[in-house]
């Protein structure tokens, strides 16, 4: 497993770390989509900085480090035992280096009163359906799309998400 270290986003590097953010999900549909790809929030993000600046200000904001290197981030919020995975990212030039496996590791020690974790993730982001599924033991519980609309936003009808829990026994 890589040898990293969550560290509290610094207040000089949330620019740095939601243009990060960014890089990562675009990386992702790219390779998925190519340069034809119509599932971006905003100005060419799949992302948009409003969802990352809510989710930063209204959760718990590391970057994960690899030496002193940055290597990416992660925003979580934990209430009691119950947690939300709202954002995870390695950059692209880290990639299968078992970085993202180890941030999540390094999360559920952090919080460990969490019982049952949660996330979303795009329907086409097949390397973090992987991820979560075989690699970190989350579960696909539901499927959001026209038919079956998330109940707290992403409502648009081009936004197809998967919700997975993990439960922690």
């Amino acid at each position: 497993m890589a040898d990293i270290k969550l560290v509290p986003l610094a207040p000089d590097d949330r620019e740095q770390f939601i243009t990060d953010n960014q890089e990562a999900f675009n990386y992702g549909a790219l390779e998925e989509f190519g340069r034809r790809d119509d599932h971006f929030e905003e100005d060419g993000e799949i992302i948009s900085r409003e969802t990352i600046e809510k989710a930063i200000d209204g959760g718990e904001a590391y970057r994960i480090m690899q030496a002193d290197k940055k290597v990416g981030g992660v925003v979580l919020k934990a209430d009691g035992d119950k947690g939300d995975l709202d954002l995870l990212f390695v950059s692209p030039k880290a990639h299968s280096k078992g970085i993202g496996y180890a941030a999540w590791c390094a999360v559920e020690k952090l919080h460990p009163e969490v019982k049952v974790w949660e996330t979303c993730t795009p329907y086409f982001e097949t390397r973090n359906i992987h991820f979560y599924v075989n690699r970190c033991g989350f579960h696909i519980v539901e499927f959001y799309n026209e038919h079956h609309p998330d109940p707290n936003g992403h409502n648009d009808p081009e936004d197809e998400f998967f919700r997975f829990e993990k439960i922690i026994k």
